[in-house]
Order: structure tokens, then C-alpha cells, then sequence
């Protein structure tokens, strides 16, 4: 691992799901110089506010998991909150890593960022190809921007800036909204509060047969660290100037129903499972080529069900403080 575990490490996103297990793995290898900041003392999508930041701070390291996210509804609701915050924070933070001649720096995106209609597994290169999912276009697009952020610095300013595509995740922190939750928070809620109050069904949205693919966030984590930890001439003999970042998943996907049943089990739900099909599946089937990662050396560990049953007790124990 090409890394200096003494030096000062900023994780923009610390509370986030994501945030939160690059935190935990961080400490867990030796770092002790974190730097963290709250939404309310520091504005990312206020360019004063980072650059004052960053000149008082002087990271070593950055790795950029701060961004406005959410599931189908939110993404139609909030179009223009999504697009316009995540461009923002982007763009601050990552112009201001430049002007602060900063290490590395890892930038998080999403597999949204992949057309509609590309082949699965979906490898890097299918970026750009064709039209996005209308249902998260705009955050979509800001991801896109990140990415090429990152690749226009480098190119321009030799930079070591670096972009990394997790899959669907999941684990400790997710957020459980009721309205803003992606697929697994809210089928676990659902199911958690029907076996409470003894629900004789519960409802999953859709048709139950888009397939999806789900990473336990502290494996993501993991991956972060291992792309950020790669030296320099190994990063860039697997990638490309214009096409750099790399997919992190599992590489095998799940149908929604299947997860239903899974997390009935987990969740310990006795009731039966319905599905509306008046809601939207979104994609059908988005599933990850992950080989370039697992060629340099990286390969997750935490089954589907290992990882929900652990969010669940995480979740049981917060619900009930």
C-alpha cells in the first residue's frame, strides 16, 4: 500500500453511508490524522468556505465521498438540488485539492453514470455511449462531471486525482427516509415495521424483476482504500487519461424479488410479499464488469445475507436507543 498512514487524510462525507465505513477502515489500518468537517461548519458547495478550508487545513490525502443522494423518488422530486449540489461540491473540492498541491485524492461516483442500455457487465469503457436512466439523469450527470474533473486536472496539471464507480451499497449508516432511501433501507424498514406491528403483507415497489447488484459498504471501503493505496505507475498502466476511473461490485447481480425473500428471512417478517407494479423497476438490469479491479487485486468478501443481517442488528439497535 502506497500510502504515509501519518499523514493528515480528509474525508469529505464522514456521516454518509460511505463516509462513515472509509472512516472505520481508515482507523483500522493506522490512520490517526482525520480530518473530518460537518455540513454545518463547512459548505461544500461554497467555494470561500472550501478554499479557506483547504488553505487552513493542508490535507496530505482527500477522498471525496460528500454528495447529495437518494432513491427513484427523491431523484424525480429533486432534480435540480441534485445536479446543481453535487456539481458544486465537485467542483470546489476538487479545484481547490489542486491549488493546495494536494497528494491523491479519491473521488467517489456511482454506477448511475452508465447509459441505460449498455451491455452487462458493464465495463468502464461503456461510459458515454448512450442515453442515462431518466429516473437519476441529473445526479447522473454530475457524477459524469466528477470523473472528468479529475482527468481534466490530471491531464493539464499532472495531478494524482482518481475516480472510483461503487456498485448499489449498503450497511451501517444508510439512510432509512421514508421517501429518500434506496432499495435494501427501505425494503428492510418495511419489513422490520410490518413484523412489529404484525402486517399480514408487505408491498415492494415495482415488479420485483429488475435485478440489481449490492456491495456491503465496508467492502467498498475497503476497495477505496486499496485504488487510493496503488502507486501511481499502477494506477495509470489500468486506466486511461480520458477513461480512468474504476467499477467497484461483486460482479453478480440479485433479482428484487430474491432480495424481498432475503430480507424477509433476515428481518424475521412471517407475512406474505406483494408487488405494485404502478411504481417504476428504473433500470432492469444494471450489473458491473469488475476486473479491472480484480485483476489488480482487489475482490469483496461479505455475502449478500452476512451483510444485511449485520445491518439489521446495527439498524435494531439504533431504532432502538
Amino acid at each position: 500500500m502506497d500510502l504515509d498512514i501519518e499523514k493528515k487524510i480528509y474525508v469529505a462525507g464522514h456521516n454518509g453511508l460511505v463516509g462513515s465505513a472509509i472512516i472505520r477502515k481508515l482507523r483500522k489500518i493506522g490512520f490517526s490524522n482525520i480530518i473530518t468537517r460537518s455540513r454545518e461548519k463547512l459548505d461544500l458547495t461554497d467555494q470561500f468556505q472550501v478554499d479557506k478550508f483547504f488553505k487552513d487545513e493542508k490535507p496530505f490525502y482527500v477522498i471525496l465521498a460528500a454528495a447529495k443522494v437518494g432513491g427513484i423518488y427523491a431523484n424525480n422530486h429533486y432534480p435540480a438540488d441534485f445536479i446543481y449540489q453535487n456539481i458544486m461540491i465537485e467542483a470546489n473540492v476538487i479545484h481547490a485539492a489542486y491549488k493546495n498541491n494536494i497528494s491523491r485524492l479519491l473521488y467517489l461516483g456511482s454506477t448511475c453514470i452508465y447509459p441505460k442500455e449498455a451491455c452487462n457487465p458493464i465495463k468502464e469503457n461503456a461510459l458515454l455511449t448512450g442515453v442515462l436512466e431518466s429516473t437519476n439523469e441529473p445526479y447522473a450527470l454530475a457524477k459524469i462531471a466528477g470523473i472528468k474533473l479529475c482527468e481534466s486536472y490530471n491531464r493539464q496539471h499532472g495531478t494524482d486525482f482518481r475516480s472510483v464507480m461503487p456498485t448499489n451499497l449498503y450497511g451501517i449508516n444508510d439512510n432509512f427516509h421514508p421517501d429518500n432511501s434506496h432499495v435494501i433501507p427501505a425494503l428492510m424498514q418495511r419489513f422490520h415495521e410490518a413484523k412489529i406491528n404484525n402486517f399480514e403483507e408487505v408491498i415492494v415497489w415495482g415488479s420485483g424483476n429488475a435485478r440489481r447488484e449490492f456491495l456491503y459498504v465496508d467492502d467498498m471501503a475497503e476497495a477505496c482504500i486499496f485504488v487510493l493505496g496503488l502507486n501511481k505507475e499502477t494506477y495509470l498502466d489500468n486506466t486511461k487519461p480520458m477513461l480512468s476511473h474504476i467499477n467497484i461490485g461483486t460482479g453478480s447481480d440479485i433479482a428484487i424479488k430474491e432480495l424481498a425473500e432475503i430480507m424477509k428471512d433476515v428481518v424475521g417478517f412471517k407475512g406474505k410479499i406483494s408487488f405494485d407494479i404502478s411504481k417504476p423497476d428504473g433500470t432492469l438490469k444494471k450489473l458491473i464488469d469488475v476486473s479491472c479491479l480484480s485483476n489488480i487485486g482487489w475482490q469483496y468478501s461479505t455475502s449478500l445475507k452476512e451483510g444485511l443481517l449485520k445491518t439489521y442488528l446495527w439498524y435494531e439497535s439504533k431504532i432502538n436507543k
